[in-house]
C-alpha cells in the first residue's frame, strides 16, 4: 500500500464511539518518533526536487509544485534547532493543512520516514514534560507510551506556526547591522 494510502484509509476509517482515541501518522525524525493527527494530514508523498526560494529561513527548505500550488516545505530538523535534515531512501514530504487567521495553509513537512498509523487513546496520552524535552515543550501536544517507547505528538498549530516562521523570514532577510 503506498503511503498516500495508508492516510486515505486512516482518514476514512470510523473513530471508536465517543471519540475516546485519534488516530496519529508516526514517523521518525533524527532517530526519535513523532506523531501528528491524521486528520490534518492531506497527503504523503515522496521527497523530491524542492525549488529554494533567496532570504527563506533555514527552517523552510524549499518549495514543491503539488498539482499547480506552490507549497513551502519545512524542514522540521532545523524548526527543532537541530541543522539541516539528510535526505535518505526513505524520507518523504507530510503534506499537513495548518489553520491561521488568513484561512488554511498547506506545508509541506519534511520527515525521515514514515512508519505507521496508530489509534492512541486519550487515557494513553499524557501531557508534555516541563523540562528535559529536546525540542520547545510548546510544540508537544502529549506523549504517548507505544510498547517500550515514547512517541511524542506534536501540536502542529505551533509547530508550524506561520506567523512565527514568516518573523524567522524576517530576521533571515535582515542585513547585519554595521557597528
Amino acid at each position: 500500500m503506498s503511503q498516500t494510502n495508508i492516510v486515505a484509509a486512516a482518514a476514512n476509517a470510523a473513530r471508536p464511539e465517543g471519540g475516546v482515541g485519534r488516530q496519529y501518522l508516526v514517523f521518525t525524525l533524527n532517530s526519535e518518533t513523532f506523531a501528528i493527527d491524521i486528520l490534518q494530514i492531506r497527503e504523503i508523498i515522496e521527497f523530491g526536487e524542492l525549488t529554494s526560494v533567496p532570504m527563506t529561513p533555514p527552517t523552510v527548505r524549499g518549495v514543491i509544485n503539488l498539482r499547480g500550488a506552490v507549497v513551502p516545505v519545512i524542514d522540521l530538523s532545523a524548526r527543532f534547532g537541530r541543522g539541516s535534515a539528510r535526505v535518505g531512501r526513505r524520507s518523504c514530504i507530510v503534506i499537513v493543512e495548518v489553520d491561521t487567521e488568513s484561512g488554511t495553509q498547506t506545508l509541506g513537512v519534511m520527515v525521515d520516514g514514515v512508519n505507521e498509523v496508530l489509534e492512541i487513546p486519550a487515557a494513553d496520552i499524557e501531557p508534555a514534560p516541563a523540562f528535559g524535552a529536546r525540542i520547545r515543550t510548546d510544540f508537544i501536544a502529549g506523549m504517548a507510551r507505544i510498547d517500550d517507547r515514547f512517541v511524542i505528538l506534536l501540536d502542529v498549530s505551533r509547530v508550524l506556526s506561520v506567523d512565527e516562521i514568516s518573523a524567522l523570514g524576517s530576521l533571515a532577510a535582515t542585513p547585519p547591522s554595521l557597528n
